[in-house]
């Protein structure tokens, strides 16, 4: 067999790997305060990545939506920096298989992208698919982040207490790669973290932390989350301090607050139980448009 892959540059021999796990995160869609990027990037940064694959980005991506960086020192061009989508190989902390998919969402040939990605999950085995993404959602940040899951293989859907929703909403590449995998008899899921809506302009290491550790039920593989984790707990104490400072805005939290800790309670004795609804937080809009003022306008305390 050829080991050419239509629209793919390979980096040498693809590395013999026992039944590695896909791990995916293509920027361009839904991540709420960077959270599944800063998932991704504490992953990469634990596995020593060794480049498998880049996709044709002249195939796949728009040069005009994302240009490529010019590097000015002094007047200079030191050189341009290529918008990519990149294949990389590594272990988890216990020394299991994992390939990570990375980059930005390719802006076109969606199908060519995805069989390309097929193509090379079935020549190196890869035994699941694991994407990465965060939304925003009424929840409170003192609270753990709540994962929910997407998947067309139904044993992982039964297998996890994760919470579900019913809801149709545009798809992203990384729900097109569940789709097309599955199909090829590859397991998919995507795991999202949800953020809370009042975070403005800021990341959320709780959230990026909870994707870390929801990677555990999921795929058995498991990542140090010491710096997420630590970065949380910064963040949290000065949340806490600015909220505190206005009791509207700290009746609001703890409004959040029942609504999660109802939902938890329900989810711990139905697991079917449904995502949150508007009815369940009194006027979460407005709730939402003033912490969210309050916050930018207490700016200099965030991290």
């Amino acid at each position: 067999m050829s080991n050419e892959i239509r629209d793919i540059e390979l980096h040498g021999d693809l590395p013999q790997l026992n039944s590695p796990i896909l791990i995916v995160m293509l920027q361009g869609w839904i991540d709420a305060a960077g959270a599944a990027n800063d998932a991704m990037s504490a992953i990469e940064s634990q596995i020593d990545p060794l480049p498998v694959a880049t996709f044709d980005p002249d195939v796949f991506i728009d040069y005009r939506a994302r240009r490529p960086t010019m590097e000015i020192r002094e007047g200079r061009n030191n050189g341009i920096d290529w918008p990519s989508i990149d294949l990389y190989a590594g272990k988890d902390t216990n020394g299991r298989d994992v390939l990570i998919l990375r980059g930005h969402e390719p802006d076109s040939a969606w199908n060519r992208f995805s069989a390309a990605v097929r193509e090379l999950c079935l020549r190196m085995n890869v035994s699941m698919m694991v994407g990465l993404g965060a939304y925003p959602f009424p929840t409170p940040h003192t609270r753990p982040s709540n994962l929910s899951c997407t998947t067309p293989t139904i044993e992982l859907l039964n297998k996890i207490a994760f919470l579900r929703s019913t809801v149709d909403v545009p798809a992203g590449m990384t729900a097109v790669l569940e789709q097309v995998l599955h199909d090829s008899g590859i397991p998919s899921i995507s795991v999202w973290a949800q953020v809370p809506q009042y975070i403005p302009g800021m990341t959320y290491p709780a959230a990026s932390l909870a994707i870390l550790r929801g990677l555990v039920p999921v795929a058995d593989l498991h990542f140090d989350g010491t710096a997420l984790e630590q970065e949380s707990v910064i963040q949290r104490e000065r949340l806490d301090r600015m909220v505190s400072r206005n009791s509207e805005h700290a009746e609001m939290v703890e409004k959040l607050e029942q609504a999660y800790d109802s939902l938890v309670q329900n989810a711990s004795t139905d697991t079917q139980q449904p995502l949150m609804t508007e009815q369940d937080i009194p006027s979460p809009e407005q709730m939402t448009a003033e912490l969210e003022a309050f916050l930018r306008n207490a700016n200099p305390d965030l991290p």
